[in-house]
């Protein structure tokens, strides 16, 4: 977990025949490359390709290296085999996977779940998602900040002390605390990661009386974590947090790793680097018997409601064959060149450098993800710091960090709600044809699965995963994705081979390269 060597930093010039790579000719005539990859701290293979002009970023690249092809597995299968596979496509966040199967089964079948049904599935994803914060935070971002390139800085030794990686205090106290609050999953799902208890019609595990008070005790032992540790201050205090004069003076009176946090963002101003395009799609999370604890919509400065036919994908520069954009009901995923035996044909489509799709909402370039979530939620701590500054790399960290907040209260209303002597599961009819989306939120933002079924097989099966939003490519109209636009403007000095500034911006949408590209 430490700083990627020099090694896997390259100083390039712009290749022979970059024309169309850098833009319109002549556009960036003084660049040069810096090629940084394989990420560590990554699921998966990343490479970001860097062009710098006058010490700033002038264009970004982000590739995603490494194929997998798990939508074509899925197709000729039976139905049901996707509750086996797509959790194995990570091991991050197979429970959102199963989830988005699930609910896309679900829809096909016009299927609803029970009650208790609903509130375990929200305790078993919430329980992944939750986690998935707490590990980023303490074991993938904050360990940046204990590099040496920050020696000096006045907090730099409280950061190594606490977040060095493989050393610090910090991730020792939170791991053995993440463990028991896994007990969650053994409870309602069996095991983690690759549980198969999450079904169109609920999960196939009811819980009892005596685990329903177990659910309590974890819950109460990891609000004590987070209220000691995390946080400094009870989870509701930090929720209810509502300006941004309202969190600087909250930090200055709490000792805990979120203010420490909150002091070296300011330090930095990292809240006003990593913009992208001010657009954030949220699919909703946590559905109950009348409302989602977060709402689906888009947020661009004005809440607007989800139309699920404004998704589309496009392929103009990925290593995928095909024409145009496509919505995923009606979208493949085909190796450029027609077969797996081809996949060294690049130069056939010199315009490609990525396996990802280009995904678009409306023709639009969207983020997802926590801040997304909070944003289109309502949250007015977000709203407040984004109308100010945009998304950025500390409002996503603070994103992160309030849903935790936000969430664990949550748990423990489901848990409480939970009724041990009614169903858990809805049985159901398998439809012979037929076609559903699942829309769920992983803990990188919109996690969408489409799929079609005929004659009692699966015909075409479709993943739009959070990271393919946020680490898309160029779309046909040249336009970046979501992070290759964050990059552009970061300054990166002339013998500067590992730009800890770049590093943050990366880090702060939480790639999973295996999602991306399923």
């Amino acid at each position: 977990m430490s700083a990627a060597p020099d090694s896997l930093l390259r100083v390039e010039p712009p290749p022979a025949g970059a024309k169309k790579l850098l833009g319109r000719p002549g556009e960036f005539p003084e660049s040069r490359r810096l090629v940084i990859g394989p990420f560590n701290r990554v699921e998966g293979d990343l490479e970001v390709r860097l062009d710098i002009a006058g010490g700033r970023v002038v264009s970004a690249r982000v590739a995603s290296l490494l194929y997998r092809g798990f939508e074509q597995m899925l197709v000729g299968k039976h139905p049901l085999d996707a509750l086996v596979i797509v959790p194995r496509i990570c091991g991050i966040c197979s429970v959102a996977q199963s989830a988005a199967a699930a609910s896309a089964l679900a829809d096909a079948a016009g299927l609803a779940m029970p009650p208790n049904g609903r509130l375990a599935q929200n305790l078993i994803l919430a329980c992944e998602n939750v986690a998935d914060h707490l590990t980023h935070f303490y074991l993938f971002f904050m360990p940046d900040f204990a590099r040496e390139a920050y020696r000096g800085r006045p907090w730099h030794a409280v950061a190594e002390r606490r977040f060095k990686a493989a050393v610090g205090e910090a991730p020792a106290e939170m791991l053995p605390a993440r463990a028991d609050f896994l007990r969650i999953m053994g409870t309602l799902a069996g095991k983690w990661p690759h549980s198969l208890a999450l079904q169109p019609g609920g999960t196939t595990r009811a819980a009892t009386s005596t685990e329903r008070v177990r659910l309590f005790a974890v819950l109460r032992d990891f609000r004590a974590f987070l209220e000691k540790t995390l946080f400094g201050d009870v989870l509701e205090n930090v929720s209810a947090l509502a300006t941004p004069a309202g969190l600087d003076a909250w930090a200055g009176g709490h000792e805990s790793d979120f203010a420490r946090f909150l002091d070296i963002a300011d330090d930095l101003k990292l809240g006003v680097i990593g913009r992208a395009s001010d657009v954030f799609l949220s699919h909703g999370a946590y559905g109950g018997a009348d409302e989602q604890l977060f709402a689906r919509g888009v947020w661009d400065g004005n809440f607007v409601p989800y139309d699920a036919r404004q998704v589309s994908e496009d392929v103009a520069h990925a290593w995928l064959a095909g024409d145009g954009s496509r919505h995923p009901l009606n979208g493949e995923t085909v190796p450029f060149s027609g077969g797996f035996e081809r996949f060294d044909r690049f130069d056939q489509k010199p315009e490609a450098y990525t396996w990802c799709k280009a995904p678009r909402y409306g023709g639009r370039v969207v983020e997802t993800g926590a801040l997304a979530r909070q944003l289109v939620a309502g949250h007015p701590l977000l709203r407040a710091l984004v109308a100010a500054d945009g998304g950025n790399v500390r409002a996503r960290a603070i994103a992160r960090l309030l849903e935790i907040a936000r969430v664990v209260p949550a748990m423990e209303r489901w848990a409480r709600a939970l009724v041990p002597d009614e169903p858990f599961c809805q049985q159901w009819p398998l439809p012979g044809s037929g076609s559903g989306a699942g829309l769920v939120e992983a803990a990188r933002g919109a996690l969408g699965h489409w799929l079609r079924i005929e004659k009692g097989k699966i015909a075409a099966y479709q993943i739009v995963a959070p990271t393919t939003w946020n680490f898309s490519p160029r779309d046909a109209g040249g336009v970046p994705g979501a992070l290759e636009q964050a990059l552009v403007g970061l300054i990166v000095g002339d013998e500067e081979r590992s730009p800890p500034v770049v590093q943050h911006v990366v880090r702060s949408f939480d790639p999973c390269m295996v999602c991306t590209v399923h």
